[in-house]
């Protein structure tokens, strides 16, 4: 039996929208909770965990920026996504200003949606598939240059955020020192490649997870699956 997936908020005033992408969403595997008014997914957010949130804008009782701005008041990393019909550049920025995941504009493909969701859960390591629903933990805010771990900052210097990002952004996948050195100091660095260990030493110090993976003989990679240190 497929395991329960991701824990997903969605805030639509729009009866027939709402009904439609929670129909795709639970047939996805996700677990859906919905909110027809702004106040009542602010009220959600303090009772309950989110892996992920999909917020209309124009919401009422309180409108989805209040919304966003509620669920980084309390800390806990849940991934945003704004979901609108405004395709104003001012309104786009506002929404990354507040640290939005990523912006939606309606109407839009189910599939479509689902996609973007699904890459926003494994960036945060986070997917329904993953078999043993979303561990939580480690969060990437890129437009902010820092990470979060269960919704606390980590202590990154900018080069181990870097760092970090770039191997984040491609679970799994093996990068050498060499390519290492030339997404953190493009090819400014002048020096030994081994700059990348002490970096990588370091990083693993600041992280509650044993997520860096030595590959031997070659590099670096991020483990998506690797459990956290108790």
């Amino acid at each position: 039996m497929k395991e329960a997936g991701c824990r997903v908020l969605f805030a639509e005033d729009e009866p027939t929208i709402r009904e439609v992408l929670t129909e795709y969403m639970l047939m996805s595997g996700y677990q859906v909770v919905t909110a027809e008014r702004g106040d009542r997914a602010i009220q959600l957010v303090q009772e309950q965990e989110f892996d992920l949130a999909v917020l209309d804008i124009c919401l009422p009782g309180a409108d989805g920026f209040e919304v966003l701005k509620h669920i980084h008041a309390c800390g806990k990393g849940t991934a945003v996504i704004m979901l609108t019909a405004l395709e104003d550049e001012q309104t786009q920025v506002k929404a990354f200003n507040l640290y939005a995941d990523d912006y939606v504009i309606k109407p839009v493909s189910p599939i479509i949606l689902l996609k973007r969701m699904e890459t926003i859960l494994r960036r945060a390591g986070r997917t329904p598939e993953d078999g043993e629903g979303c561990p939580g933990g480690l969060v990437l805010r890129e437009e902010a240059y820092c990470a979060l771990y269960d919704g606390e900052k980590l202590p990154l210097t900018l080069s181990e955020y870097l760092l970090l990002q770039t191997l984040y952004r491609e679970p799994g996948r093996v990068f050498t020192r060499e390519q290492l050195i030339l997404s953190i100091f493009n090819e400014d660095y002048i020096g030994n490649d081994r700059i990348i260990d002490a970096h990588v030493k370091n990083l693993r110090k600041k992280l509650p997870t044993a997520c860096i993976k030595t590959v031997i003989g070659v590099g670096y990679q991020f483990d998506g699956n690797a459990p956290g240190r108790g």
